[in-house]
């Protein structure tokens, strides 16, 4: 008999059926539904039963980049420049604070701890990078609604574009030190920003043509179906162009959803939100399906007590830097208390950022001898970051979205009938 090898629709349909099972039974232990997909995922990937194999997971990435730009839609849908209005300068102390205060305490405890300046401002540049699609998968699920839920969307959309902008300086500055240690001075400064800059710019203007198309295209349109219907042809549009050009995939897609909540009547808005929950919960469970099967168990041993001080440092910069935005800035009491526990958790765009050092700086600095043979410190680094980072989101991907859930709760933005729906 012929061996019969599974289609990937099969494989597709078999991991939403379990998958959902899996996220309503993790509600009974009052966790959200994503743990259930994540856990499921990890058993199902190569870590163990290897259903979901890299060459699958690799077929199917389109999925996540689907699911991610729909997140960034959703994010920019709720930044309202009136309701930001109501929060004040408050919000822009938290996204200030809470990035550069994990970027410092991120590269000063590594600094101690290692002593090598490079490896601790990528490190650095790295940690305020979130994943947004845990927190909002968090609060779509729960139904939550208040000033928390408003100051999360607006920092885990915005934290990322700044992340970029720490990151691109900080790498420049890893990258002129690993020269001039190989003996290298022609590299300057302003041609290693020229890449991030760029990024941001093009991001911003891609959003807004986008927005700006789909707002025409829609503006005499009655049926919710129709809308969202165009909404997905120019999301489509927006990522196409965003992969070819090498653009942030949130960015882009936030300022979409900004442009469209902040120029558009309230009757197309309103469509857009009648139309587009329905289809965010399937999203959901695929993107964190395939995040699950992604996340390498192996790669745990690889923590080690770098990986430690990463965890325990990244969290105190977000979490104290949040609390002293909030004092600064004058915020309510459960926003400047609350909002550091729901922006932990890490994921794509923090690997995607340690997957650029490692591919950018293989020919880096000084050769060294390592446990691996030699290589250049550059390439040891990009190593080290890499596997690092990878085995850390394990945590936070974890951790990040239970903690979000506690923080809606205690805040008081969760609905009591949100658990209901089982």
């Amino acid at each position: 008999m012929p061996h019969l090898e599974l289609s990937t629709f099969v494989i597709l349909g078999i991991v939403i059926i379990v998958a959902f099972h899996a996220g309503k039974n993790i509600r009974h232990l009052k966790l959200p539904s994503l743990i259930g997909y994540m856990v499921l995922g990890v058993i199902l990937g190569p870590s163990l039963c290897n259903i979901l194999s890299e060459g699958l997971q690799l077929r199917l990435s389109f999925i996540t980049e689907i699911a991610l730009s729909f997140v960034a839609v959703s994010i920019g849908l709720e930044l309202k420049f009136s309701s930001l209005k109501k929060l004040g300068m408050g919000i822009i102390w938290i996204i200030l604070m809470e990035s550069f205060g994990a970027f410092l305490v991120v590269f000063g405890g590594l600094y101690l701890l290692t002593g090598d300046l490079p490896l601790s401002l990528i490190f650095g540049a790295i940690a305020p990078a979130s994943a947004p699609a845990g927190t909002v998968a968090v609060i779509q699920e729960y139904r939550a609604r208040g000033g928390l839920t408003k100051a999360l969307y607006a920092v885990v959309g915005f934290d990322d574009g700044l992340g970029i902008i720490i990151f691109g300086f900080a790498a420049s500055f890893a990258r002129m030190i690993l020269d001039r240690e190989g003996g290298s001075d022609h590299v300057s400064l302003m041609s290693l920003l020229i890449s991030p800059i760029k990024e941001i710019f093009f991001s911003i203007l891609v959003g807004v043509v986008a927005g700006w198309l789909f707002s025409l295209m829609t503006r005499r349109l009655k049926n919710p179906t129709d809308v969202l219907m165009l909404l997905f042809g120019y999301v489509f549009l927006a990522t196409g162009l965003c992969d070819m050009l090498h653009l942030s995939v949130i960015l882009t897609n936030m300022v979409l959803g900004m442009l469209v909540v902040n120029t558009q009547q309230h009757a197309l808005v309103q469509k857009i939100h009648d139309r587009l929950p329905l289809i965010m919960p399937l999203l959901f469970l695929l993107f964190f399906t395939l995040a699950g099967a992604n996340l390498h168990l192996s790669n745990l041993p690889a923590l080690g007590l770098l990986g430690a001080v990463y965890i325990l440092t990244r969290t105190t910069g977000l979490m104290g830097g949040s609390y002293i935005g909030g004092i600064l800035g004058g915020v309510e009491k459960k926003i400047r208390n609350y909002t550091g526990m729901g922006i932990l958790s890490q994921a794509g765009v923090a690997i995607g950022l340690a997957l650029i050092v490692k591919h950018e700086f293989t020919e880096v600095g000084v050769t060294i001898q390592t446990a691996a043979g030699e290589m250049t410190r550059g390439a040891h680094l990009g190593a080290v970051v890499i596997t690092t980072v990878t085995a850390t989101c394990i945590f936070f991907e974890i951790i990040g979205p239970i903690l979000t859930k506690i923080a809606l709760t205690k805040a008081g933005e969760i609905p009591t009938d949100a658990g209901d729906n089982n």
